[in-house]
């Protein structure tokens, strides 16, 4: 099991839950293919149509930053923690 953390703007996509529970690991894609197959609405807020992370979206392993640890095919082992956070601009 993968524990991935949701993070206050985007709980709304999930019923109001902080943390979600997905049965893959493999790699990150593995993840969010099956968030997306559960929770449609949040993976619209996390991938874009060609299905990468949007730009303004930033995915965390166990801490470290998906792009720095290959992006869509980061691993992702059983138990591991993957933080989603939406980047906030202000003005």
């Amino acid at each position: 099991m993968v524990t991935v953390l949701v993070p206050g703007p985007l709980r709304g996509e999930v019923g109001g839950a902080t943390r979600l529970t997905v049965a893959a690991a493999g790699t990150l894609r593995d993840v969010l293919d099956e968030l997306a197959q559960r929770w449609p609405r949040l993976a619209r807020r996390l991938r874009d149509e060609r299905g990468e992370v949007r730009r303004h979206v930033n995915v965390y392993v166990d801490g470290e930053d998906c792009r720095h640890l290959g992006g869509l095919a980061a691993p992702v082992p059983p138990g591991a923690e993957v933080q989603v956070l939406p980047s906030v601009a202000g003005g």
